[in-house]
């Protein structure tokens, strides 16, 4: 399918494209989802991250619609790969010390840096490295790239050009309209050989030219990719237990752009006196994000209120002010979000959860039922995780339920 900047931001927009992409799921996908035709071009893909990413389409969503269409398992490639984002969300969220690790590497790095130069003519593609600079400006101007795309181009940041691997990660956090803290972090240390240890991905001439029809067949890329090393990462943890929100009480519902399908997550019942849902550009990253998720939060917004009955009203803040607030105007003292993964929403969370006891007001997290169900089986590489897929497909209540 082709990619578009205009798609619209809604759970709607998401779910039309998942359906206009269902015939192309199975074979058609298999064999064409590694090509890079360029941005605009047909596609093998399902250019679905961005709406998966802020899940206004979630991974429930798409199993229950491919499997209803291919019932023959016949788009079992498809569904392995958009398993890879279960995979990377429950590997990051028992490892929180990582993306710590990693904003902090990325000071390090930055404060490091002798040739700042280098990092500037590689985000504005003047390297001169055939692709590589097109990718760069696609990026930039569009807020995607192709999967295999990313790769290449993380790898010649890495291997090729000899630049820190987490300056690269920060420059897709910050163009991406799909930057996600644990897709975008482990992918790249995955190129890097940190993830799975030892073990690299080069870019080659021969690869970037066939995956591309030739559009592209870069000349003086590493002819090697030696893993980089660092201190060892800290063993998987278990995962936080969830407390349940009293359904007998009232309470404030607060929407971030971590999920922003929350009909899904709560009954339609719940005691939801109002909603919130919050839009803090602060806490992404970039430009098309922010652009991304403040259309959605209107979506979402829409959506919610009519759903529960409620008035829900979009925030451009998120900070205990603002919740405290929020939470007196509809006299409530209990305030009820979907879970926000490892990342800056959690971060926030964190810090306001304490501001808001203080204030007689308790916040209750809610997990979906898919990441309790796989997000613990991530705690070695995606292959032995890859093992639970059987149980994914064969597990309608998780698909029909969307939780």
């Amino acid at each position: 399918m082709t990619p578009s900047v205009l798609d619209a931001a809604t759970r709607g927009a998401g779910l039309d494209r998942l359906t206009r992409f269902l015939p192309d799921a199975g074979h058609a996908y298999a064999i064409g989802r590694n090509t890079d035709h360029g941005h605009d071009q047909p596609s093998a893909v399902s250019n679905l991250s961005r709406y998966v990413r802020y899940r206004l389409v979630t991974e429930p969503d798409i199993f229950a619609r491919v499997l209803a269409r291919h019932p023959d398992m016949s788009a079992q490639k498809f569904l392995t790969e958009v398993f890879w984002r279960t995979y990377w969300k429950g590997w990051l969220e028992m490892r929180p010390a990582v993306w710590s690790r990693y904003l902090a590497e990325c000071d390090r790095q930055r404060g490091a840096l002798l040739d700042s130069r280098a990092i500037a003519d590689a985000e504005q593609g003047m390297t001169g490295i055939d692709g590589f600079d097109h990718w760069a400006r696609e990026l930039v101007e569009t807020g995607y790239l192709h999967n295999h795309a990313r790769m290449w181009f993380a790898s010649i940041w890495i291997f090729t050009l000899r630049l820190p691997w987490a300056l690269g990660a920060d420059f897709f956090l910050r163009h991406l309209i799909d930057a996600d803290a644990a897709s975008n972090t482990l992918s790249w240390r995955w190129v890097a050989g940190l993830h799975s240890i030892g073990k690299t991905y080069l870019a080659t001439t021969d690869n970037i030219a066939r995956f591309t029809n030739g559009r592209f067949a870069p000349t003086g890329l590493a002819q090697s990719a030696v893993a980089l090393t660092e201190p060892p990462v800290e063993a998987a943890g278990g995962l936080a237990d969830m407390v349940s929100f009293d359904a007998n009480q009232p309470c404030l519902l607060l929407v971030t752009h971590e999920d922003l399908t929350p009909e899904q997550l709560f009954p339609g019942k719940a005691p939801i006196r109002a909603a919130l849902i919050a839009a803090d550009p602060d806490l992404l990253w970039g430009r098309a994000a922010r652009q991304f998720v403040q259309a959605a939060a209107a979506d979402t917004a829409s959506r919610t209120a009519a759903h529960f009955n409620c008035a829900a009203n979009v925030s451009q803040t998120l900070d205990a002010d603002t919740l405290i607030l929020a939470a007196q105007a509809a006299g409530v003292r209990q305030i009820i979000t979907p879970y926000a993964p490892v990342g800056p929403v959690a971060d926030m969370l964190a810090r306001i959860g304490p501001m808001l006891s203080d204030n007689g007001i308790n916040m209750v997290q809610r997990r979906r039922s898919w990441d309790s169900r796989f997000w613990p089986h991530a705690t070695k590489g995606y292959f032995a995780f890859k093992e639970q897929l059987p149980t994914a497909f064969k597990d309608g209540q998780l698909a029909r339920d969307g939780a």
